[in-house]
């Protein structure tokens, strides 16, 4: 994966690579290639690979209920992240305000989470290498962290760093760590040389629609398995054009 990566050229953020997005959040947190499927068989095999695929369906939830209609899972958003010295993405999500999109949620014996994430890591990350930073338990907050404010998410760029019960999550290459979205997380800021790399699949409900207005190529779709489209796109598309039109 990391020799796909090094032969795509880093276009300016909002341009197209062919069927790859050039993104940021809008913040110093790096650079991101959205619809990272698309970049070839190695990611392909990302979206339901079976390391985790059954650990998303079982805290995602919705087996047996209308959250399975168009299948059990759907996929908004993916990408690979780069990040550099000096970069970090600040504090964000948590259980307080609430979310539908990124809850956390144990009812009836079993787990209906609207957003679960897989971070897989290409490159060993470590102390100074810019690490994903979590608040344990903060998923079942009721109110906001006291630091939320001064370490979240903003234009200069933050860090998790400093925050009272935040931990680092240190990997080896090719460590995959699997959280809902309502916990509170981000990043330390990297610190020593060389280039973090992450990618990332946020999964939820099969009725679900992409973050960022995205759409799955025809050429993946054609290249897909049956069950990697239905992950991809669970909803079958009515046809745009009426079967009727009006006279004159």
């Amino acid at each position: 994966m990391n020799a796909i990566l090094d032969e795509l050229p880093r276009v300016e953020p909002g341009e197209w690579f062919g069927y790859l997005h050039a993104h940021t959040y809008g913040t110093k947190d790096g650079y991101n290639y959205q619809q990272i499927y698309e970049a070839g068989a190695p990611f392909e095999a990302l979206i339901d690979h079976p390391s985790w695929i059954e650990h998303i369906k079982y805290f995602v939830g919705g087996e047996g209920t209308f959250d399975y209609h168009h299948g059990p899972l759907f996929i908004d958003e993916c990408f690979a992240n780069f990040r550099e010295p000096g970069e970090a993405i600040g504090l964000h999500s948590g259980g307080h305000p609430p979310i539908n999109r990124n809850q956390f949620r144990y009812h009836g014996g079993r787990f209906m989470c609207g957003q679960v994430n897989v971070l897989m890591a290409l490159t060993d990350i470590g102390d100074g290498d810019g690490a994903t930073m979590v608040i344990p338990g903060s998923h079942k907050s009721n109110f906001a962290h006291p630091h939320a404010a001064e370490h979240r998410m903003k234009p200069e760029g933050a860090t998790v760093e400093g925050i009272e019960g935040a931990v680092e999550v240190h990997l080896q290459a090719g460590d995959a760590v699997v959280f809902v979205d309502g916990i509170s997380h981000g990043s330390a800021r990297r610190a020593n040389p060389g280039e973090r790399r992450i990618i990332v699949h946020r999964y939820g409900p099969s009725w679900g629609n992409f973050r960022h207005g995205y759409a799955p190529s025809p050429e993946l779709l054609e290249r897909l398995t049956p069950e990697r489209r239905q992950i991809v796109q669970p909803q079958p598309l009515l046809p745009r054009e009426p079967q009727r039109k009006q006279d004159g």
